[in-house]
């Protein structure tokens, strides 16, 4: 007999985690389904970072969410990377973008040739070859033109800067309107069923009792589902990524909004900062092994470039993951599956990916262990390939300056990423492993940014001349060059398109 469908779904959280599971399970879920959030207007929500990757742009499309509506009504900004400040040596500066570098060329990438020019002293960093490194330290920003594919404006990668605050309440309102009921309390009880121990209802304060086939958990760090109920266990990678800890604040705008997020390392750990349009969001992410709480502070407040509009916010988390962030009849979203740091601006997208993940795999009332073991195993493994590409900015520098950064540099790491960084150091080859997020275009920037410095090239290089090779790589710069002139500046992109109105 075919097991019944899941029909009554409830979701445990609201914030970013648990509006973006009910605003797509309302879009995708038509047709008899029952979709109810729970969540407490009393309990504050987790929101370390407001910068995402261009992966979310495919989320608001698939809800088709107007994207100048929902840029101007999160008060956002555009993102054509990320700027590392000081993380291998003190000094140093390089953009992670989210573009294409260079043009690839028969069968090898681009920067295959840029290292053999390089070598020979006729090509400069990197990021030259690049028409997002080039356009967000100029400042510039548009969306991709229908120029044909060879024309680097027809492909420009971007994301958003935006106020995940106010990114929840839109979700909410969508959400709402498609059918999702909201109800406001906080659940006192989980109860098991005594056969299985799957969950039958959770019991909130008031005394509702709210049943249901699926539980979606996005409570956050406490994990009420997942680990207080249902104890799934937890994997603690704070041997590799010791930061433990954060401040945020808010500060004014100092000049128009840059087109990117900026991640400066500190002695301790890291400090980002992201413009938005009314304001700039920073905050200091820290070990508390290597500081204290109050020199976090005096550097974070230190460090502004406008004045403070509040008093830090403090927050506590441990990097890690769910053991099992699917078990039995209920499946953790967001923090509730676990945290990665927002080095790399990932947290948004693990929310959508476990989204994305549980839609493709949506059970019936059977609940078939096969289909949950694999969702698991695909879920663990997208967590470990981000964890070992945030792992790599810390390892891979030549920083002697404090312990925290001398533990950084001295400690094991993963033995993936250590063939990662041997093979690249050989000759400057890089292979996408299944699925994994980030892109050999994203590994070369970050390791060529951190001086993993490979000692030759890839040999069929030499099958071209170089007189042809010279006249390439430089093509292929002034090409950049052109396209960035013809970009508008950021603000003038935002002022014509979608602009917030200021803050209440």
């Amino acid at each position: 007999m075919t097991p019944a469908p899941v029909k009554r779904i409830v979701i445990v959280g609201g914030g970013t985690a648990g509006w973006m599971t009910a605003a797509a399970m309302a879009k995708v879920l038509v047709g008899g389904y029952s979709i109810r959030l729970i969540e407490s207007d009393e309990i504050g929500t987790v929101g370390v970072g407001e910068s995402t990757i261009p992966h979310l742009r495919e989320f608001n499309r698939s809800l088709e969410i107007d994207e100048y509506d929902f840029v101007r009504r999160t008060q956002g900004t555009f993102k054509l990377g990320i700027q590392f400040v000081d993380w291998s040596r003190p000094g140093d500066s390089y953009i992670h973008s989210f573009g294409v570098v260079g043009r690839d060329r028969a069968l090898l990438p681009f920067h295959q040739y840029w290292l053999k020019a390089h070598f020979a002293g006729k090509a400069p960093d990197i990021a030259p070859y690049c028409l997002n490194s080039v356009a967000a330290l100029q400042g510039r920003f548009m969306r991709p033109a229908n120029l044909g594919a060879e024309s680097p404006l027809s492909s420009i990668a971007y994301a958003y800067q935006l106020d995940a605050g106010l990114y929840a309440r839109y979700l909410r309102d969508l959400a709402e309107r498609g059918g999702v009921r909201r109800t406001e309390g906080k659940v006192q009880e989980t109860v098991l069923r005594p056969a299985d121990g799957f969950i039958e209802a959770v019991v909130l304060e008031s005394g509702e009792r709210i049943a249901a086939d699926l539980f979606i958990d996005c409570s956050g760090f406490r994990g009420l589902l997942i680990e207080q109920a249902l104890h799934a266990g937890f994997e603690d990678w704070t041997h590799w990524l010791p930061c433990d800890r954060a401040l945020a604040v808010p500060s004014g705008l100092s000049g128009p909004p840059t087109p990117y997020t900026r991640a400066t390392a500190r002695q301790a750990g890291w400090q980002w900062r992201i413009p938005l349009q009314h304001r700039i969001g920073n905050g200091y992410v820290y070990s508390s092994a290597h500081l204290s709480d109050e020199e976090a502070c005096s550097t974070l407040l230190g460090n502004l470039d406008g004045p403070p509009l509040t008093d830090p916010r403090p927050l506590r988390f441990m990097t890690g993951r769910r053991r099992q962030m699917w078990l039995r009849n209920c499946v953790a979203i967001g923090l509730s599956a676990g945290f990665m740091e927002p080095l790399e601006a990932t947290s948004i997208h693990l929310i959508q990916s476990g989204i994305t993940l549980l839609l493709s795999f949506f059970p019936d009332q059977g609940f078939d262990p096969v289909l949950i073991d694999r969702y698991n195993q695909k879920a663990a493994l997208e967590w470990e390939r981000i964890r070992d590409f945030l792992i790599l900015h810390y390892h891979a520098t030549e920083r002697t300056d404090s312990s925290f950064w001398n533990d950084c540099r001295t400690m094991s790491v993963p033995d993936r990423l250590v063939e990662y960084m041997e093979l690249f150091r050989g000759s400057g080859r890089f292979y996408r492993e299944n699925e994994e997020l980030f892109t050999q275009g994203s590994w070369v920037q970050v390791m060529l940014g951190q001086r993993i410095t490979p000692r030759s090239y890839h040999p069929l290089v030499d099958l071209t001349s170089d007189t042809d090779l010279e006249q390439f790589i430089d093509n292929v710069r002034h090409v950049i060059e052109r396209c960035a002139a013809t970009m508008p500046p950021h603000e003038s992109f935002i002022a014509r398109y979608c602009a917030a109105a200021p803050p209440q």
